[in-house]
C-alpha cells in the first residue's frame, strides 16, 4: 500500500471492550498504516473525551488525514468506516456488482446484493437485539433483594422477545451460509468481504449471549472460528492485547 509517507495519516480512536476491534482487523487486512488511540470505559461507559473527536462520543471513530489536506476526515459508525476504507483501499473485498457486461435494475449479482444487505443488517437488525440482551443482563446483576422483581421482568423479556428473535436471526444466518454463492464459506461466497467483517462481532459475542452453539448452528460456529485463523485477525488481536492486556468481546 505504499510507504507511511505516501499514505494518509490514520488514527483509530478505540474504546476497550467495544465493537472497534473489527476495524483494527480490517486495517490489518488492508495492510494500512495506522495509529491507535485507546480509551478506557468510565463506569462502563465511553469517556467524555471521545466527544472531542466526534459529537456523539462513540467508538469506533477513524480519522483520516490525506497528504496536503489540512483538515482530517472523521468517520463514525462501523459500516461507514468499512465501506469508506473498502472503496479506497479494498475493492477486492467488495463483490462484483454486475456479471460480465450486464448492467441495470435486477441484474446485480447475488453476492453483491448479499453484501449490501449484510452491511446494513448487522447494525440495523442484529445488534439492537444484542444491546437489549446486554441491558437485561445488567438488570439481572442488580441488588439481591430486587431479584424477585427484576428476575420476573427480565425472564419475560427473554422468553417473549429476545429468545424467539435470536432463534429467528440465527436460523436465518445459518441458512445464509448454507446457501452462500459458490458454496461459501463466507456470507457472500468463497472470498471474504466487508460483510464478514461487520458480522464478525455479533457472531463472536453471540457465543456467550444469544445461544449460538456449535451443535445448533454448525456453519455459523465454523465461520466465527474460521475468521480467527486469518493472519490479519491474529495481528489485530495481538495489537489489542498489547494495549489492554486481553482481548474481550463486549460493548
Amino acid at each position: 500500500m505504499g510507504s507511511p509517507d505516501t499514505q494518509p495519516k490514520m488514527i483509530l480512536y478505540w474504546l476497550e471492550k467495544s465493537r472497534s476491534q473489527r476495524i483494527v482487523w480490517l486495517l490489518e487486512e488492508l495492510s494500512l498504516h495506522y495509529e491507535i488511540k485507546t480509551f478506557k470505559r468510565v463506569s462502563g461507559q465511553a469517556p467524555a473525551e471521545l466527544k472531542e473527536i466526534h459529537p456523539l462520543g462513540k467508538s469506533p471513530i477513524l480519522s483520516i488525514q490525506p497528504p496536503g489536506v489540512d483538515k482530517p476526515i472523521i468517520l463514525a459508525e462501523s459500516a461507514v468506516i468499512i465501506e469508506y476504507l473498502l472503496k479506497h483501499y479494498g475493492a477486492w473485498m467488495i463483490p462484483k456488482e454486475y456479471p460480465g457486461g450486464q448492467q441495470g435494475l435486477g441484474k446485480e449479482t447475488e453476492a453483491w446484493m448479499r453484501y449490501r444487505f449484510f452491511m446494513h443488517y448487522a447494525e440495523g437488525s442484529l445488534m439492537p437485539l444484542m444491546v437489549v440482551a446486554l441491558i437485561v443482563g445488567y438488570i439481572d446483576q442488580g441488588p439481591w433483594f430486587l431479584k424477585p422483581i427484576t428476575g420476573a421482568i427480565t425472564g419475560k423479556i427473554n422468553s417473549l422477545y429476545l429468545n424467539p428473535n435470536f432463534a429467528t436471526h440465527l436460523k436465518f444466518l445459518e441458512d445464509q451460509l448454507e446457501t452462500a454463492p459458490d458454496g461459501g464459506p463466507y456470507f457472500c461466497g468463497k472470498e471474504i468481504t466487508g460483510a464478514d467483517i461487520i458480522l464478525s462481532f455479533p457472531l463472536e459475542a453471540g457465543k456467550a449471549r444469544i445461544g449460538l452453539t456449535q451443535e445448533k448452528y454448525p456453519k455459523l460456529w465454523a465461520f466465527a472460528e474460521k475468521v480467527k485463523e486469518r493472519e490479519a485477525w491474529q495481528k489485530a488481536k495481538q495489537k489489542i492485547e498489547e494495549d489492554f492486556g486481553e482481548y474481550v468481546v463486549a460493548g
